[in-house]
């Protein structure tokens, strides 16, 4: 089991010891270091480098807001959740990149729930890191009875037509057996999204979106004339994940 290398920086010795106690049910969370204030703290986090910090905000001297502001100037820095009286910080804590935010004195439940959303996002961030590492770099595709090998980065967009898939590269036009949905599935880890179910398109070639008929929209992509539909079906996902 791979540990979570966790901080407690807190200047009232009970929510420390409070809150290590509730850590310590959750077997993955390794508390390496507890400390009573921001200064200490900061020198802590550059020496021992873990991977979440449990940071009170309301301390003398330099507070948990100032700390967590400094944080993001690190290269790598931890994830932070807030732990404070205050419920009139959340707004701020949030403006600073805080990855969550508990209320004293600690509900164990909402705990649970932060560590859990903590995990997911490690797991889901771990998955597309090794997705990247092991990505196809080129795509071997047969032009004029020859090899060609093309940069996924210079695809444009990708569509199904009758037979053959048509590839829209930067420079010039592929014809292919293959179905889009296998080059889908070799092509992860690039930004390829499905917009239509006869098209794929590179989501760094997208400019903008047009509303079309019936809830459909039709895509503008850069530097191409023509424009690529965006069926109904895939149109929300799209917009909420490029928020066109």
């Amino acid at each position: 089991m791979t540990k979570i290398k966790t901080m407690i920086i807190d200047d009232e010795p009970h929510s420390r010891d409070e809150l290590s106690h509730l850590l310590s049910e959750h077997k993955d969370i390794e508390v390496i270091d507890r400390c009573t204030d921001a200064q200490s703290g900061l020198v802590s986090i550059m020496n021992k480098e873990p991977d979440l910090v449990f940071l009170d905000i309301d301390m003398p001297k330099i507070n948990g807001l100032e700390l967590a502001s400094s944080l993001n100037k690190l290269k790598k820095k931890p994830k932070v959740i807030f732990a404070t009286a205050h419920e009139q910080y959340a707004a701020k804590a949030f403006r600073v990149q805080a990855f969550d935010y508990l209320l004293k004195p600690f509900d164990e439940e909402e705990l649970s729930e932060a560590l859990s959303r903590y995990r997911d996002q490690t797991d889901d961030k771990e998955a597309d890191e090794r997705t990247i590492e092991s990505r196809l770099t080129r795509l071997a595709v047969e032009d004029n009875e020859e090899i060609s090998y093309i940069d996924p980065n210079t695809i444009i967009y990708m569509a199904r037509e009758e037979r053959d898939t048509v590839i829209r590269t930067k420079e010039k036009e592929y014809r292919l057996r293959t179905p889009l949905k296998d080059l889908k599935q070799k092509l992860a880890g690039y930004p390829f999204v499905q917009t239509h179910k006869s098209y794929l398109v590179n989501a760094a070639e997208i400019a903008g979106l047009i509303p079309w008929f019936n809830g459909a929209y039709q895509i503008k992509l850069k530097g191409v004339k023509e424009e690529i539909p965006a069926s109904r079906t895939y149109v929300r996902a799209l917009r909420e994940q490029f928020e066109l």
